[in-house]
């Protein structure tokens, strides 16, 4: 089926639901017939997610830049492993090789991804669907901002509508499903 990039930790972070999160996800997407693609972190919420979707019998594909191979501990057991030079080849990669676009709890990296993906999108250069998995409440904080610089005229509410969100594995993929179909 599709091809599911997915931007999240490579830290756990101290609630074990995003744990829990990340790895159901994984499971999900295999069980699904989605191939999952990310960072290509063997550690934290990106080790979980890789290493569920592929002890589900899923296609995992991992992109990593070069320098990040040794500090973020690559994950050598995937179905593919693509190694780029930097970190913008590796956004570049991780885009060009999915249909869609989740972030799970992650930190500034994560953000950073989520962020750019979804102003790509804005500018017209994909059209693919994006979502945010709020796990816990971990993004209503944002999802709150984001609705704020709608409300304040900074943002249209159609370019705030193609940042889905959804409290569960299975509610989000299912809305990410309808808009690949």
């Amino acid at each position: 089926m599709s091809r599911i990039c997915v931007y999240l930790g490579s830290r756990e972070g101290n609630n074990p639901a995003f744990r829990q999160a990340a790895i159901t996800l994984g499971a999900t997407l295999a069980a699904r017939g989605h191939t999952l693609v990310y960072g290509g972190a063997r550690i934290g919420l990106m080790g979980e997610l890789a290493n569920a979707a592929l002890n589900a019998g899923g296609k995992v594909i991992g992109v990593m830049p070069d320098h990040l191979v040794e500090r973020e501990q690559a994950h050598f057991g995937l179905t593919e492993l693509i190694r780029v030079p930097n970190m913008h080849e590796r956004k570049a990669s991780m885009a060009a090789n999915a249909d869609a676009f989740i972030a799970l709890p992650g930190g500034i990296g994560t953000f950073e991804e989520l962020f750019e993906i979804w102003t790509w999108g804005y500018l017209g250069l994909h059209e693919k669907p994006m979502g945010l998995l709020d796990t816990e409440g971990f993004y209503s904080p944002l999802l709150t901002f984001l609705d704020s610089t709608v409300s304040y005229g900074f943002l249209a509410q159609a370019t705030r509508d193609m940042l889905m969100d959804a409290p569960t594995p299975t509610q989000l993929l299912d809305a990410l499903e309808i808009q690949l179909a």
